[in-house]
């Protein structure tokens, strides 16, 4: 049996970022590394595809660091009033 793989669906995944990186809030997941036990995952900016980074893939269930999909503005300062 084949061994499960960690975040199957990471790549192609949005993310809203809590505060503004290198000037954006929304990015999309466009490549995954494994490296031993770690999974990282490239992110690109949705409107500057110049903007990219590689991230540790568990940071991306931190929500006070991003949001899943892309959300407005309004909608990320209420996610981060219930916090």
């Amino acid at each position: 049996m084949p061994k499960k793989q960690r975040f199957p669906h990471l790549v192609g995944s949005k993310w809203t970022a809590s505060t503004k990186v290198e000037g954006w809030r929304h990015f999309e997941v466009v490549n995954r590394k494994n490296h031993g036990r770690w999974v990282f995952a490239e992110i690109v900016a949705s409107c500057d595809s110049n903007i990219r980074f590689w991230i540790n893939a568990r940071s991306l269930k931190d929500r006070s660091l991003w949001i899943p999909g892309w959300s407005t503005l309004t909608e990320i300062q209420d996610e981060n009033e219930l916090m």
